[in-house]
């Protein structure tokens, strides 16, 4: 199978579902310390004030940890700032928190996210980043070589 060519996109989905599927990932416990209690069954009239009910969504499948796997390394390839920035979106977080996490206007974040999916798409395709362009420069580069 061929390797796919990687856009900013592409690597924008592949992390935002490292990022749920991280999420997803059973709980850790202390090994050997277990409950020999059965668990309590609750009527319906019983739980119909709790409001602690947490609903999970299933484990992820062997595939997706893979590819969450595969993923998160890519993450070194950049400055730890936009590092940071590339995670925090890819968890969902919004822009408004991240510019007050990272101490970056909105446009600077954006810019620096932008950034940063192009530096790994170039790199996941084996290109070389070339240092003599700006990073407005190699955004407009990779849109252009999309199209």
């Amino acid at each position: 199978m061929a390797e796919p060519h990687w856009t900013p996109s592409l690597v924008e989905d592949r992390l935002a579902e490292a990022a749920d599927t991280l999420r997803r990932l059973p709980e850790t416990r202390v090994q050997g310390f277990a409950s020999t209690w059965p668990p309590m069954l609750r009527e319906f009239w019983d739980s119909c004030a709790v409001a602690e009910i947490t609903l999970r969504r299933p484990p992820p499948s062997a595939a997706a940890i893979t590819r969450m796997d595969e993923a998160l390394p890519w993450l070194r390839l950049l400055d730890p700032a936009d590092a940071r920035i590339v995670w925090l979106r890819a968890t969902g977080e919004p822009w408004k928190s991240i510019c007050w996490k990272v101490g970056l206007a909105r446009t600077a974040v954006n810019e620096h996210w932008l950034f940063a999916l192009c530096v790994i798409a170039w790199k996941l395709n084996g290109r070389r980043l070339p240092r003599n362009k700006s990073r407005r420069q190699v955004i407009l580069a990779t849109r252009s070589a999309g199209r």
